[in-house]
Protein backbone atom coordinates (compact mmCIF):
# COMPACT_ATOMS: atom_id res chain seq x y z
CA UNK A 1 0.00 0.00 0.00
CA UNK A 2 2.96 2.31 0.66
CA UNK A 3 4.30 1.62 -2.84
CA UNK A 4 0.83 2.35 -4.26
CA UNK A 5 0.58 5.68 -2.43
CA UNK A 6 4.09 6.65 -3.50
CA UNK A 7 3.48 5.77 -7.15
CA UNK A 8 0.23 7.74 -7.12
CA UNK A 9 1.94 10.73 -5.49
CA UNK A 10 4.51 10.85 -8.28
CA UNK A 11 1.77 11.04 -10.91
CA UNK A 12 3.51 8.54 -13.18
CA UNK A 13 0.39 7.35 -14.98
CA UNK A 14 -1.97 4.50 -14.30
CA UNK A 15 -1.11 2.40 -11.27
CA UNK A 16 -2.35 -1.18 -11.10
CA UNK A 17 -2.64 -2.99 -7.76
CA UNK A 18 -2.33 -6.75 -7.31
CA UNK A 19 -3.20 -8.53 -4.08
CA UNK A 20 -4.69 -11.83 -2.98
CA UNK A 21 -7.08 -10.13 -0.53
CA UNK A 22 -10.26 -8.53 -1.85
CA UNK A 23 -10.24 -6.02 1.02
CA UNK A 24 -6.85 -4.67 -0.04
CA UNK A 25 -7.88 -4.55 -3.70
CA UNK A 26 -10.93 -2.50 -2.76
CA UNK A 27 -8.80 -0.18 -0.65
CA UNK A 28 -6.35 0.22 -3.55
CA UNK A 29 -9.24 1.23 -5.83
CA UNK A 30 -10.49 3.72 -3.23
CA UNK A 31 -7.02 5.22 -2.96
CA UNK A 32 -6.74 5.74 -6.71
CA UNK A 33 -5.41 2.59 -8.37
CA UNK A 34 -6.55 2.54 -11.99
CA UNK A 35 -7.22 -1.18 -11.73
CA UNK A 36 -6.89 -3.91 -9.13
CA UNK A 37 -6.47 -7.64 -9.74
CA UNK A 38 -5.76 -10.86 -7.93
CA UNK A 39 -2.56 -12.70 -8.96
CA UNK A 40 -4.75 -15.26 -10.75
CA UNK A 41 -6.46 -12.54 -12.79
CA UNK A 42 -3.10 -11.09 -13.78
CA UNK A 43 -1.98 -14.49 -15.06
CA UNK A 44 -5.28 -15.35 -16.78
CA UNK A 45 -5.55 -11.99 -18.53
CA UNK A 46 -1.86 -11.76 -19.42
CA UNK A 47 -1.54 -8.33 -17.83
CA UNK A 48 1.91 -6.77 -18.31
CA UNK A 49 3.46 -3.52 -17.10
CA UNK A 50 6.79 -1.80 -17.69
CA UNK A 51 7.41 -1.38 -13.95
CA UNK A 52 6.25 -4.00 -11.44
CA UNK A 53 6.88 -3.72 -7.71
CA UNK A 54 6.63 -6.85 -5.57
CA UNK A 55 6.04 -6.14 -1.88
CA UNK A 56 4.78 -9.40 -0.39
CA UNK A 57 8.12 -11.07 0.29
CA UNK A 58 6.90 -14.43 -0.96
CA UNK A 59 8.58 -16.45 -3.73
CA UNK A 60 5.31 -16.93 -5.65
CA UNK A 61 4.59 -13.18 -5.45
CA UNK A 62 8.04 -12.49 -6.92
CA UNK A 63 7.40 -14.98 -9.73
CA UNK A 64 3.99 -13.39 -10.43
CA UNK A 65 5.59 -9.94 -10.53
CA UNK A 66 8.29 -11.12 -12.92
CA UNK A 67 5.73 -12.76 -15.23
CA UNK A 68 3.72 -9.50 -15.24
CA UNK A 69 6.76 -7.48 -16.33
CA UNK A 70 6.68 -6.44 -19.98
CA UNK A 71 9.51 -6.86 -22.46
CA UNK A 72 12.19 -4.31 -21.58
CA UNK A 73 10.55 -3.75 -18.19
CA UNK A 74 11.77 -3.68 -14.64
CA UNK A 75 10.74 -5.86 -11.69
CA UNK A 76 11.52 -4.29 -8.32
CA UNK A 77 11.37 -6.60 -5.33
CA UNK A 78 10.82 -4.96 -1.95
CA UNK A 79 9.31 -7.75 0.13
CA UNK A 80 11.62 -9.66 2.46
CA UNK A 81 11.16 -13.41 2.03
CA UNK A 82 12.38 -16.05 4.45
CA UNK A 83 16.15 -16.58 4.13
CA UNK A 84 15.57 -20.07 2.72
CA UNK A 85 12.93 -18.99 0.16
CA UNK A 86 13.70 -19.64 -3.51
CA UNK A 87 12.02 -18.61 -6.73
CA UNK A 88 12.24 -20.09 -10.18
CA UNK A 89 12.56 -17.77 -13.15
CA UNK A 90 14.07 -18.26 -16.59
CA UNK A 91 17.43 -16.61 -17.19
CA UNK A 92 16.65 -16.83 -20.91
CA UNK A 93 13.57 -14.62 -20.39
CA UNK A 94 15.67 -12.00 -18.61
CA UNK A 95 18.14 -11.89 -21.49
CA UNK A 96 15.84 -12.39 -24.48
CA UNK A 97 13.27 -9.88 -23.25
CA UNK A 98 15.82 -7.42 -21.82
CA UNK A 99 14.13 -7.38 -18.43
CA UNK A 100 15.75 -6.01 -15.28
CA UNK A 101 15.32 -7.26 -11.72
CA UNK A 102 16.20 -4.87 -8.91
CA UNK A 103 16.14 -5.34 -5.16
CA UNK A 104 15.12 -2.41 -3.00
CA UNK A 105 15.64 -2.43 0.76
CA UNK A 106 13.70 0.20 2.71
CA UNK A 107 13.02 2.01 -0.53
CA UNK A 108 16.74 2.26 -1.32
CA UNK A 109 16.39 5.83 -0.18
CA UNK A 110 19.06 8.47 0.02
CA UNK A 111 17.69 10.22 3.12
CA UNK A 112 19.20 13.66 2.44
CA UNK A 113 17.59 13.68 -1.00
CA UNK A 114 14.43 11.62 -0.56
CA UNK A 115 12.99 12.56 2.84
CA UNK A 116 12.62 16.26 1.95
CA UNK A 117 10.92 15.25 -1.31
CA UNK A 118 8.48 12.93 0.49
CA UNK A 119 7.83 15.58 3.14
CA UNK A 120 7.00 18.10 0.39
CA UNK A 121 4.66 15.61 -1.29
CA UNK A 122 2.94 15.03 2.08
CA UNK A 123 2.60 18.77 2.74
CA UNK A 124 1.08 19.20 -0.73
CA UNK A 125 -1.47 16.49 0.10
CA UNK A 126 -0.08 14.17 -2.58
CA UNK A 127 1.37 11.54 -0.24
CA UNK A 128 -1.19 10.82 2.51
CA UNK A 129 0.93 8.42 4.55
CA UNK A 130 -1.54 8.61 7.43
CA UNK A 131 -3.81 6.35 5.35
CA UNK A 132 -1.33 3.54 5.96
CA UNK A 133 -2.26 3.40 9.65
CA UNK A 134 -4.84 0.66 9.85
CA UNK A 135 -5.03 0.55 13.64
CA UNK A 136 -3.67 1.88 16.89
CA UNK A 137 -2.88 -0.71 19.51
CA UNK A 138 -1.68 -0.98 23.10
CA UNK A 139 1.61 -2.71 23.80
CA UNK A 140 -0.24 -5.65 25.39
CA UNK A 141 -1.97 -6.23 22.01
CA UNK A 142 1.30 -6.75 20.15
CA UNK A 143 0.84 -10.51 19.60
CA UNK A 144 -2.60 -10.07 18.06
CA UNK A 145 -1.25 -7.20 15.96
CA UNK A 146 1.58 -9.37 14.65
CA UNK A 147 -0.94 -12.08 13.75
CA UNK A 148 -2.97 -9.52 11.79
CA UNK A 149 0.15 -8.44 9.90
CA UNK A 150 1.07 -12.05 9.14
CA UNK A 151 -2.44 -12.69 7.81
CA UNK A 152 -2.32 -9.57 5.63
CA UNK A 153 -5.20 -7.97 7.53
CA UNK A 154 -3.30 -4.88 8.66
CA UNK A 155 -1.30 -2.29 6.77
CA UNK A 156 0.57 -0.42 9.50
CA UNK A 157 -0.15 -0.41 13.21
CA UNK A 158 0.93 2.23 15.70
CA UNK A 159 1.64 1.29 19.29
CA UNK A 160 0.07 3.78 21.68
CA UNK A 161 1.68 4.00 25.10
CA UNK A 162 -1.09 6.16 26.59
CA UNK A 163 -3.96 3.75 27.39
CA UNK A 164 -6.59 6.37 26.50
CA UNK A 165 -5.26 6.88 22.95
CA UNK A 166 -5.46 3.24 21.78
Amino acid sequence: MAALLTALSLDIGEVIAVDALDSKLELARQWGAGAAYTPEQVAEQGIKATHVIECAGHPRAFETAFKATAVGGRTVTIGLPAPTALSEISPLTITAEARTIIGSYLGSAVPARDIPRYADLWREGKLPVERLISSRIRLDQINEAMDQLADGLAIRQVIMFDEEEA
